[in-house]
């Protein structure tokens, strides 16, 4: 086996993987993290346990946190300079330039979102046996939606904020749902 095969996500297994999720946060390349868990979670072998959900949280939020710093710097500079006239000597306009280059972090953000979004409803919150574990993934969800609607326009973003706010709530249930399930059985 040659070295490069060493850590391909598809001939790893749970340990491998948890491993190079590891390895992948204390070199802070949180890409490469979020490849290992996202498979681990794909294993469908068992519900993640609370370090394999932690470390699939952090190394979204890692990456999703320096894209939400890029788009809120960009913002800040397109306002900026969507309110200067570009002068004769300039040969492009920067406003434009700004808008653009706001415009691909935008699309890496929607994938980001879309991808943790994605897993959840598709590999974690339907197999999650334990309700701190549903209501981990729903609150999650909804910190995505959120994360969504910090961009997005219009329809979009309310779109987004509805679904954030619905993710939100059904964690809030799926609390008050065991709440009440627990007090009924110690009033017994």
């Amino acid at each position: 086996m040659c070295s490069s095969d060493l850590f391909n996500p598809v001939t790893m297994n749970r340990e491998a993987l948890v491993f190079k999720a590891k390895l992948a946060e204390q070199a802070e390349r949180y890409e490469d993290m979020v490849i290992a868990m996202k498979e681990v979670a794909m294993l469908q072998e068992k519900e993640l346990t609370v370090e394999e959900r932690n470390l699939l949280s952090v190394a979204y939020k890692n990456v999703i946190g320096a894209k939400r710093a890029s788009w809120r710097v960009l913002h800040s500079i397109e306002m900026r300079e969507q309110d200067k006239a570009p002068s004769e000597s300039e040969v492009f306009n920067k406003h434009a330039a700004v808008v653009a280059y706001k415009a691909t972090v935008e699309d890496e953000l929607e994938k980001v979102c879309q991808d943790v979004l994605d897993l959840i409803k598709n590999h974690l919150v339907g197999s999650a046996t334990s309700t701190e574990s549903v209501v981990y993934y729903h609150k999650m969800s909804g910190d995505y939606y959120r994360y969504l609607a910090e961009f997005k326009k219009d329809s979009d973003k309310d779109a987004a904020s509805q679904k954030a706010k619905e993710a939100y709530d059904e964690a809030k249930r799926s609390e008050e749902h065991t709440s009440e399930l627990q007090s009924r059985i110690g009033s017994r």
